[in-house]
């Protein structure tokens, strides 16, 4: 069968994998790339992709996607940089936007499946959190202060409220819903536009003058007891992603971590990945130098209210079901997605 792919978020880091990837498929026809950037000069010239520069909180684009008769409809538009001093404008593209794109796919007769990208971020950074309790698809989501968390939380449960809705109207339709670590690899370390950690710490940071200071003051890495974290290769989650787009679901809803096992990465282990040395800190030092990197770089660093909890209270995730679900084996563990520059964007230039 040609499938016909609608995927928003074209222009960020995973909808660009995405694009990129998926239009290699010989059972891809087309793709519908939305995004409110403008086509990346990366894509231009990509025969199967068609480009509709809108924001998911528009829905002017709807009428001309329809016309398009997708079958599969892949979301991953998302504001995730806090805009600083707008939140009402960042919950309208995201928690509106959000709704826009399920409303078209459960109304559109052409959709067959919808794979709506979240995180593990939305099973909440607490203190009550420890390396050795892995949250499992089994776990409910927790309210955050952390604006990006507490969306992608909201989301999801309006997510469910619909397909359980479209159920009752025997819509036949299935939903995969994929919560990831965070996602690296040598593309997502150079992606232009952003401020990360990694890029700080490998001296890639070379937008603003805020960045390139807060990576020369990241020579020496301040650490918190519990802080870790957990990586997937941007090439596994490609590989998962076209898995539940393509694949044959077990379940009409299915809910999936996407965490290799293993050890996750502590603070020490990052600093080494990077050449760098580490300080103890008490979390609320870190929740005051957040506090003072928002408001002083007025948002450019990604320093937003309740993102200190992310640097002390670990969220560590079993991605044990995708295996066990599907036999999916993860090609890295976290530790070596975090420093290998191999993989599909080896060498890549963005």
């Amino acid at each position: 069968m040609a499938h016909r792919v609608f995927i928003t978020g074209a222009a960020g880091y995973l909808g660009g994998i995405l694009c990129d990837l998926l239009s290699l498929r010989d059972d891809v026809e087309c793709i519908v790339a939305l995004d409110k950037q403008p086509m990346p000069r990366r894509l231009d010239g990509n025969a199967k992709i068609r480009w509709i520069t809108a924001n998911t909180a528009d829905v002017s684009w709807r009428g001309i996607v329809e016309g398009e008769r997708p079958d599969i409809v892949i979301h991953a538009a998302w504001q995730i940089r806090e805009i600083y001093g707008r939140p009402a404008l960042q919950r309208e593209w995201n928690v509106t936007g959000s709704a826009n794109v399920f409303d078209f796919a459960f109304a559109t007769a052409s959709v067959k499946r919808l794979l709506h990208l979240s995180t593990v971020a939305a099973y909440g950074a607490q203190a009550d959190n420890a390396i050795d309790r892995r949250f499992t698809e089994q776990d409910a989501l927790r309210s955050s202060d952390m604006r990006y968390a507490e969306e992608k939380r909201l989301v999801e449960e309006r997510l469910a409220r619909q397909f359980d809705e479209a159920r009752e109207k025997n819509r036949e339709f299935t939903v995969a819903v994929l919560r990831p670590v965070a996602v690296t690899g040598p593309r997502g370390r150079i992606q232009p536009g952003y401020f990360r950690l990694q890029t700080a710490l490998s001296g890639q940071a070379k937008g603003h003058a805020s960045h390139r200071i807060a990576s020369t003051l990241l020579s020496v890495l301040p650490v918190t007891p519990n802080w870790s974290r957990q990586f997937i290769h941007e090439d596994d989650f490609a590989d998962v992603a076209a898995l539940l787009a393509f694949g044959n679901l077990k379940d009409k809803y299915t809910v999936l971590n996407a965490a290799p096992p293993g050890a996750v990465v502590r603070g020490p282990d990052m600093a080494q990945a990077f050449g760098k040395r580490t300080i103890g800190v008490h979390p609320q030092l870190i929740r005051l130098a957040f506090w003072l990197a928002w408001h002083a770089t007025q948002g450019r660093i990604s320093t937003s209210r309740g993102a200190w909890k992310s640097y002390c209270y670990p969220i560590a995730v079993d991605g044990a079901k995708l295996t066990a679900m599907y036999d999916y084996r993860y090609r890295m563990s976290a530790n070596d997605a975090l420093t290998t520059q191999g993989g599909r964007y080896a060498g890549f230039s963005p």
